[in-house]
């Protein structure tokens, strides 16, 4: 089949205006735009300025009213307590429709926040949509996290309400969320009107008169009242949700979505980027806390009129490497979506892929990667194994969508591994050097956007217009930052190398680490790797590889760093100064799976460091401290 992406493409170039108007058609508007795209609104712009819309009916309502309300709108899968359920849309519009009722009857309004601080059940997915059906902006706070951070994120959202839980499920423990809560609202100086509590079966919790209400119970009361909730005509142009970045230090930093355009491109993402069609199975295995989860485990599956699965597990310990398998074989998964990090996971305990001949995988049609650096070597073990192909794909928080990938729908390009293709309609990149000139195909730079912005990414920051600019627009006037290094090739294709912070200088030369852990990876006894810049008297810096070994690797220590060190010289060449490995047992990440690199950094520098409050396992920086200590690096904290 061969691709139309160039003249789609072309098409957007040659009429951004015209082209998005068309895609908008797909939407179901209660009045229409009178400029698709404002240029005198906000910092750069704004898309469908004057319409009026509501995203909750457009991803519930209109399936039902359609003759679809018996379709599975969603299907959650918890290998972690043992409980399946799928909902229908149908379902899913009474469930929806209660809760809404319940955050009317507490005085939540249109613009009125919600903070959403929840486990992976299909309540939280269900709170994000009877916030956008009232109006009321959602922001979710990834379940867990700290209680100094999320009491940050309530003196900044100042939310009218909190919907929460009892506590989460990790393999192996319970993680109490209430006290954490009850902890958060303490600290903060904001105080919400309420709190709307899940019970969990695997550890209730005591609730506060007067504050708290019982979830299940007061939406069963609804239910059985038979109240309806009509959905809230808002602009296209209002928020539909504030999701904070992961940084922990200073004010957090709310990125807002808007709910017209928000909703025009991740709808015409699920045919054009993942080839699905309405009323199939669409995977994204991340967690609704995240932007992944936002876009594709909640909001443009269901706006598609597809299939989505909500997955409360671990690619491994799940009980084993094989659960991703089973939870395609099972619900006929067309495609999945995940982070590298999962693969690489899946690869270091099943490096043969046994698991993967136990199930029928069939069905499966595309495995798309993204959130981390896909490395070429977990690329083709995938594509070996699954026997489909394996496209990765880059975008941001800050864009909610796709900047460059490439697009199945329209007909795939040629995969060149480590790149994650072209750049998708709306998006002009560019790369720079650091005066924002243009360099030269094959030259590493700075990745820019020029302004505007595509439908759905960050019309600014959450009460900072000043702040937005400062952090994305001001360095590169007329172009958007993405704080991500990187290079285009001969044919366009764009080639993602690290973070701007990432990038370290080695005797003068700047060189991308990713481009090392490319090398690094390559070596057959090596699982997933990291690579940092750590301060050098003489270099200014030198680069260090942290290597985590395949299960079953049973070679010395010794012989392997050897060997990696010489792939390196021999692929990159002296210039990269490579000659320090240090073996660890596992690398710290956070919860979406992103590796901790500034920090692994700091440890090795010997500088302070304060302990992410996005970290999945705290731990594992003692295992980096002990295993630098032992080569006279670093220091403890």
């Amino acid at each position: 089949m061969s691709s139309s992406y160039r003249e789609t493409y072309q098409s957007w170039k040659d009429d951004p205006e015209g082209f998005w108007q068309e895609v908008a058609g797909e939407i179901d508007w209660i009045e229409p735009w009178t400029k698709v795209f404002d240029e005198q609104s906000g910092p750069y712009g704004r898309w469908f300025a004057g319409a009026v819309c509501n995203t909750c009916y457009n991803a519930v309502d209109r399936h039902v009213m359609q003759g679809r309300g018996e379709q599975p709108a969603v299907i959650y899968d918890s290998p972690i307590t043992g409980a399946k359920r799928t909902m229908t849309y149908r379902e899913l519009l009474a469930e929806v429709t209660a809760l809404s009722a319940v955050l009317t009857d507490n005085n939540v309004a249109k613009g009125d926040r919600v903070i959403v601080y929840m486990p992976m059940v299909p309540e939280a997915l269900i709170a994000m949509l009877a916030c956008a059906r009232i109006g009321a902006i959602h922001s979710v706070v990834f379940g867990g996290f700290a209680a100094k951070e999320l009491a940050t994120r309530i003196d900044d959202a100042k939310p009218k309400a909190i919907i929460s839980a009892s506590c989460g499920i990790e393999p192996g423990r319970i993680v109490a969320y209430k006290p954490l809560l009850d902890e958060a609202i303490e600290l903060s100086r904001f105080k919400p009107d309420c709190c709307v509590v899940l019970q969990r079966q695997q550890q209730e919790c005591s609730l506060i008169e007067g504050r708290d209400i019982d979830y299940r119970a007061s939406v069963d009361a609804a239910i059985s009242s038979g109240r309806q909730i009509a959905c809230e005509p808002v602009l296209a142009t209002d928020p539909l949700y504030i999701l904070y970045t992961s940084g922990t230090t200073g004010q957090p930093k709310g990125v807002v979505r808007d709910n017209g355009g928000h909703m025009v491109a991740l709808k015409w993402s699920m045919h054009a980027i993942y080839d699905i069609k309405p009323g199939e199975v669409f995977w994204a295995a991340s967690d609704v806390g995240w932007v992944v989860g936002h876009s594709y485990i909640v909001y443009a599956p269901l706006l598609h009129g597809a299939t989505t699965i909500l997955f409360e597990g671990k690619p491994v310990g799940t009980p084993d490497a094989g659960t991703f398998w089973r939870v395609i074989s099972e619900h006929k998964v067309a495609a999945l979506f995940t982070a590298p990090t999962a693969f690489r996971a899946i690869k270091k305990e099943d490096p043969e892929g046994e698991f993967i001949g136990k199930y029928d995988l069939s069905c499966l049609r595309t495995l798309f990667l993204a959130g981390e650096r896909a490395d070429p070597e977990t690329i083709r073990w995938a594509e070996e194994k699954l026997k489909v192909p394996v496209i990765d794909h880059w975008w941001q928080t800050e864009t909610g969508w796709t900047i460059a990938g490439n697009p199945v729908g329209l007909g795939a390009l040629p995969v060149k591994h480590g790149s994650p293709t072209v750049a998708m309609p709306g998006y002009d990149i560019r790369i720079v050097d650091d005066a924002g000139h243009e360099v030269k195909t094959g030259t590493l730079g700075n990745i820019v956007v020029k302004l505007p912005l595509p439908p759905s990414c960050l019309p600014t920051l959450w009460n900072a217009d000043t702040r937005f600019c400062e952090a994305y627009l001001n360095e590169f006037p007329g172009y958007y930052k993405t704080a991500d290094a990187g290079y285009k090739d001969e044919d366009d294709y764009l080639f993602i190398m690290a973070r701007t912070d990432d990038i370290i200088n080695v005797a003068g030369h700047r060189l991308s680490t990713g481009g090392m852990e490319e090398v690094v990876a390559e070596h057959p006894d090596v699982a997933e790797c990291a690579v940092i810049g750590i301060a050098d008297a003489m270099k200014g810096q030198s680069p260090c590889g942290f290597v985590v070994l395949n299960k079953g690797a049973d070679r010395s220590h010794a012989d392997i760093e050897k060997e990696v060190v010489a792939l390196v010289r021999q692929k990159i060449g002296p210039v990269a100064a490579f000659k320090t490995v240090v073996p660890v047992p596992r690398l710290p990440k956070t919860r979406s799976g992103k590796i901790l690199r500034k920090t692994m950094q700091q440890i090795a520098d010997g500088v302070e460091w304060k302990m992410p409050a996005t970290i999945d396992d705290p731990e594992i920086l003692n295992e980096i401290s002990a295993a630098l200590k032992e080569r006279g690096m670093g220091r403890q904290n």
